[in-house]
């Protein structure tokens, strides 16, 4: 029985994959994480055969997670499962050490491929990423993070930069603080920094406000 570790803070998540993998032979949850830090104190812990990792934690973004897990251990593969674009996420996860990236919303086959694809060893590609990196539409890898933002991130990563409050530009842009908070999750996970003001450090470092 191989052994996962899955990181979400999602409960509903976390049991829908406990249940799903419960009908498998091979695979069963044996561990759960809410946060990053709490994921690598679980990682030393016990041994695993993969962990299921998403990008939007409530404490350190999914990039940073999986860089420090392939730090401490390099032969655990990584397997993202995020809600995020794998146009826009995939690449620079990919580049970070993942076995793969898989959209939340995939087919229960995609995910039961993906999940036994990266522990065998090998790297999983959806067939959606597959074609966007044909034709050219996914980063290349070589982009400056910020090169990877959307417009309407763009704005929000400059006006946080400023010291300006959630709720405030949440107002400025005409959308709920609740949406401006995704896009601070997705800005930061995007650039590779922790805070706002790591944020506002690259702003200022990139000469971008």
């Amino acid at each position: 029985m191989k052994r996962i570790l899955i990181v979400d803070d999602h409960a509903v998540v976390r049991f829908g994959l406990r249940q799903f993998l419960a009908d498998t032979k091979d695979l069963e949850i044996a561990g759960e994480a809410v946060s990053g830090m709490e994921a690598l104190v679980l990682l030393n812990s016990a041994s695993w055969d993969l962990v299921l990792l998403d990008m939007a934690l409530p404490d350190l973004n999914g990039l940073e997670v999986l860089k420090r897990i392939k730090r401490q251990r390099p032969n655990v593969p990584v397997l993202i499962f995020s809600m995020f674009s794998e146009a826009e996420f995939a690449i620079p996860a990919l580049d970070a050490g993942a076995s793969g990236y898989l959209n939340k919303d995939s087919p229960p086959h995609q995910i039961l491929t993906a999940i036994r694809t990266a522990i065998d060893g090998a790297r999983y590609i959806s067939p959606a990423l597959a074609e966007k990196l044909l034709t050219g539409v996914a980063s290349n890898g070589h982009k400056a993070p910020h090169d990877l933002l959307s417009r309407r991130e763009m704005e929000v990563m400059l006006l946080l930069s400023k010291g300006i409050s959630l709720t405030k530009i949440g107002e400025i842009l005409c959308v709920s603080v609740k949406t401006v908070s995704t896009f601070r999750t997705r800005i930061l996970a995007k650039i590779g920094v922790q805070s706002n003001a790591e944020l506002t450090r690259y702003v200022m470092e990139q000469k971008l406000g």
